[in-house]
């Protein structure tokens, strides 16, 4: 009996591995992307503006490249909003506005200079003073 068993709980594991590697296919999203994701909008004025608004907005699941960019399908339904609004006739501040109401400020490649983003906008400062401190130290025990 110990061999069946022993077959059965193999098979049974055999066929929650093979589910359990196949999961990640059936997270894939079936919904088609907006509208405007890849299309662009007929008034090239509107466009041109979307556009250059795009290039400054931060991809939030690549973190390294722009919604314009991005393959992703965060960046597509960023993109889609963007192009909704511009074309409605909002204006770009206003749609930026919106989109750092509702994402925050890290979709922006600019963040404004606030209590909780002053860390971003210091850091690069402190590294090259703390980089010239050690060069200079450096240096100092080179010529001695």
């Amino acid at each position: 009996m110990s061999g069946r068993s022993s077959l059965a709980l193999a098979a049974v594991a055999t066929v929650a591995a093979l589910l359990f590697s196949a999961a990640p296919a059936a997270a894939q999203p079936v919904t088609p992307p907006a509208h405007y994701a890849n299309v662009q909008l007929a008034d090239p004025a509107k466009e041109a503006s979307a556009k250059a608004l795009m290039e400054t907005l931060r991809c939030l699941v690549c973190q390294g490249q722009s919604i314009a960019d991005s393959d992703a399908d965060m960046a597509a339904d960023m993109r889609a909003l963007v192009r909704e609004r511009i074309a409605r006739g909002e204006t770009p501040a206003s749609v930026r506005d919106w989109l750092v109401s509702r994402y925050g400020d890290y979709v922006t490649y600019d963040p404004p200079l606030s209590g909780l983003t002053w860390p971003l906008w210091l850091a690069p400062i402190a590294l090259l003073a703390i980089g010239g401190w050690i060069a200079r130290s450096s240096f100092r025990r080179r010529t001695r």
